[in-house]
């Protein structure tokens, strides 16, 4: 009987399914034991799945940022996060992820900016010596009841902060980042289904999911893999601070866009970014994960 094959990397996993010769079985659904090669059914154990990656989260200092953060770390990850402005609460966050044992390196600015996306990118190597994991998750969104109402302003800001960064923060990164990379990019059930009171929000949201797609055609021959993840409502600051009292008091609640009838917690959705981040993820690319309730949409 021929071994069972085990892989302790990507790397072997992708020398093996190269390897097929010629073969034929006469009967259906098959036997493994006969093939060859062996078909890998298990990965090495005891292994954290981040074991000295680095990793950049943008808007990591809160909210489904920080969770990502924090489960990286648990993982073995080095993080960085950059912020906007939100001091307190990154502060928060460093002081947890050095109480995980881990290190991070804070970064407060505008990520409109490409001068300071550069700086960002630059301190990391001076940091880490690298670049393995980039996750763009930081995004602003303001109701509007019409379209009539979205200043050209807001439009501009919007798309520049939503889209336009990750487009930033991906080139900066991107000479950096080897085979065996991830990109991660954070969408929203909003690219799928729409939100009325949302138009340039969601309409970024669909621009990330294109993004997404067209980037992990162009990098899949480098090896660096490109998915996103889409989240459905989940209790984050963003949610106060963009709609009323009476709003948030019913977040989640409506069946008809959540099955499950609740909203989602961050540490609900990270899962989804170690997943893509790790060797689990290895013939992933193109994808979109929905943490989002039950809600079906296409994907």
């Amino acid at each position: 009987m021929k071994p069972i094959n085990k892989y302790g990397s990507v790397r072997e996993c992708e020398e093996i399914a190269f390897s097929f010769p010629p073969q034929h079985q006469d009967r259906q659904p098959g036997f493994e034991y006969v093939m060859e090669p062996r078909p890998v059914s298990e990965t090495s154990m005891f292994k954290r799945k981040l074991e000295n990656k680095t990793a950049i989260i943008t808007g990591g200092d809160s909210g489904i940022g920080r969770a990502a953060a924090y489960d990286f770390v648990k993982e073995g990850a080095n993080v960085v996060i950059i912020y906007y402005d939100e001091e307190y609460d990154a502060q928060e966050t460093a002081d947890r992820i050095r109480q995980l044992g881990g290190r991070c390196l804070l970064m407060q600015g505008d990520l409109k900016e490409l001068s300071f996306v550069q700086k960002c990118i630059d301190t990391t190597i001076k940091q880490f010596g690298k670049i393995d994991i980039l996750v763009n998750n930081h995004a602003f969104q303001f109701v509007k009841d019409s379209i009539l109402d979205i200043s050209p302003e807001q439009l501009q800001f919007i798309f520049q902060n939503n889209i336009i960064s990750y487009f930033y923060t991906i080139q900066a990164a991107l000479p950096y980042m080897k085979k065996g990379s991830s990109i991660i990019n954070t969408t929203s059930v909003t690219a799928y289904q729409g939100n009325k009171e949302l138009i340039d929000y969601s309409a970024t949201k669909g621009a990330i999911v294109s993004l997404t797609r067209s980037l992990s055609l162009s990098l899949a021959e480098k090896g660096i893999r490109v998915n996103a993840v889409s989240p459905g409502p989940i209790w984050t600051p963003l949610i106060p601070a963009s709609y009323s009292a009476d709003a948030v008091a019913t977040f989640g609640r409506k069946t008809s866009q959540v099955p499950l009838m609740r909203a989602g917690q961050p540490c609900e959705v990270s899962p989804c970014y170690v997943f893509l981040a790790s060797d689990d993820a290895s013939y992933m690319t193109g994808q979109v994960l929905h943490p989002n309730g039950g809600t079906i949409v296409g994907s």
